[in-house]
């Protein structure tokens, strides 16, 4: 969610490689982005038109938007959009109990779930105030305990409660968020990591284009990774992974 397309474009592609074609305009301009043959992401300027912060968004898929809203709702969490039709499937935007935003997506599945591109998003954590209280919700929500246990493990990890699927970590849930501080770092939220070749000469690339740093390049239990908030105040992180 952007302000500005073009302000969004000039960081983001330089700094990613990515390439960008028109999505649907349904609530104002929108690009789909491109690394490599992938679409890996979104950006509209929905962000000015809704009065949101500037934030990337995650989105899990589900099968049925409209049970899974009732799921939300169900168990304490808040439906602010949707589920509305949107270019090849519905979607809606929520926060769970703690606050923390992501959004739902019900539309046609990717076979392609192996290797992503460079420049995709790989890795999504979320911190909260409490990671197994969020665990639970989200457990709950999307059923990851009545999946297929072959293909689905919940584990605790690193300080963590992390989601496998089919033997990839994809998802953590972490502790020490609090909803009255004022740095939305600290916030309940989701972060997005984005895969690169070399985080120190990215983050360091960002800072040119105008970005600035929110957490020094450091190694992890998940590969080296870096904070980093765009010319526009938007928060993302980039990893650059073991294997």
């Amino acid at each position: 969610m952007a302000r500005d397309l073009g302000t969004a474009t000039g960081f983001y592609g330089p700094l990613f490689g990515w390439r960008f074609e028109p999505g649907p305009e349904r609530w104002g301009p929108y690009l789909r982005v491109y690394s490599g043959g992938w679409e890996v992401a979104g950006i509209g300027e929905v962000a000015k038109r809704w009065e949101l912060p500037v934030t990337w968004t995650t989105y899990f898929g589900t099968e049925d938007a409209n049970a899974t809203a009732a799921a939300i709702r169900e168990r304490g969490g808040t439906v602010a959009v949707g589920p509305l039709e949107f270019d090849a499937g519905r979607l809606a935007l929520a926060s769970d109990p703690a606050g923390a935003s992501f959004g739902i997506w019900e539309g046609r599945a990717s076979s392609r779930t192996r290797e992503r591109p460079i420049a995709s998003p790989v890795w999504i954590e979320l911190r909260t105030r409490d990671a197994f209280e969020s665990a639970l919700f989200y457990g709950q929500v999307f059923g990851w305990d009545q999946e297929d246990p072959k293909r689905y493990e919940v584990r605790y990890e690193h300080d963590r409660v992390v989601l496998r699927v089919d033997g990839h970590s994809v998802a953590a849930l972490s502790g020490g968020g609090t909803e009255a501080a004022m740095d939305p770092r600290v916030r309940p939220r989701w972060h997005v990591y984005f895969s690169v070749a070399d985080v120190d000469a990215t983050v360091e690339k960002a800072v040119k284009l105008g970005g600035e740093v929110t957490g020094e390049p450091q190694d992890s239990a998940y590969g080296r990774v870096a904070g980093v908030r765009d010319v526009e105040g938007g928060l993302f992180s980039v990893i650059s992974q073991h294997h």
